[in-house]
């Protein structure tokens, strides 16, 4: 079975976010593979354990995107393609149209999968697009996976309660918390990493311009929330603290 996993490289979550000139700020900061795409690498591992084939990681972005894919390796997966794109300056679409056209150029996958959302935009958009491209069926916040012949049964994770999908494939699944507990890279595993195949592409490679992905979406202004005030306590009866409230929210928050 060939598997293709979607990797990106995002802030270690308990980073400090600052920004710099209306942009977040990458001085000194550590990064790591986004959290739900482990899950996605894991359970492509097990499935290509199972079923034998091939498991490739890809990712979109700087070269230090590269240190994602080879953790993606020493975890276990066959091989990895770094495309080399300003990620920041792409929005989802952008991204999805790179993938796409990475995915049309090589051999047929019967399997792609990918995190839930990343924990730095948390748009959630990327796989779905990409899934609309290539003309699959797509499942998000999958809980469980099985495979059998030529569909999958995807349990999705629906706002606490549990939607039940069945697919053909080839498919595109999102992995959820909970689908498995991702391994850590061994030091066999970052060895044998150092030998596997690792891919460097441009636009030009696989057939897109930079004209071609113009944003669909642009950002127009970015800044943290306003630092939290000291809370007040209301004083008098429940009427007069009701009184107090409305007029704190009309007058001082103007929320109504």
């Amino acid at each position: 079975m060939n598997l293709l996993v979607l990797v990106k490289q995002t802030f270690d979550t308990e980073e400090k976010i600052t920004l710099d000139g209306g942009a977040v700020s990458e001085d000194g900061v550590k990064f790591v593979i986004n959290p739900y795409d482990e899950y996605a690498v894991e359970q492509a591992l097990q499935i290509r354990d199972e079923l034998g084939g091939k498991v490739t990681v890809v990712s979109v972005g700087p070269e230090r995107a590269a240190e994602a894919l080879r953790t993606a390796l020493a975890m276990g997966a066959d091989e990895a393609a770094l495309i080399e794109c300003d990620a920041a300056a792409a929005d989802e679409e952008a991204i999805s149209r790179i993938l796409a056209a990475y995915a049309k150029g090589q051999p047929a996958f019967d399997l792609i999968l990918g995190g839930n959302f990343s924990v730095d935009n948390g748009a959630g958009q990327v796989a779905v697009r990409l899934a609309r491209l290539l003309g699959i069926p797509h499942v998000s916040s999958v809980t469980k996976l099985e495979l059998g012949g030529s569909a999958a049964v995807a349990h999705r994770d629906a706002e606490g309660d549990v939607e039940i999908v069945e697919v053909p494939l080839p498919a595109l699944f999102t992995a959820q918390q909970g689908l498995n507990e991702p391994r850590y890279p061994s030091l066999q595993g970052i060895m044998k990493a150092k030998k596997k195949p690792f891919a460097r592409l441009t636009l030009d490679e696989i057939g897109l311009s930079a004209a071609e992905l113009q944003p669909a979406v642009t950002r127009l202004e970015l800044s943290l929330p306003p630092e939290r005030q000291a809370g007040k306590v209301l004083k008098g009866d429940m009427a007069a603290q009701a009184a107090e409230l409305v007029r704190l929210l009309r007058d001082e928050a103007k929320v109504i």
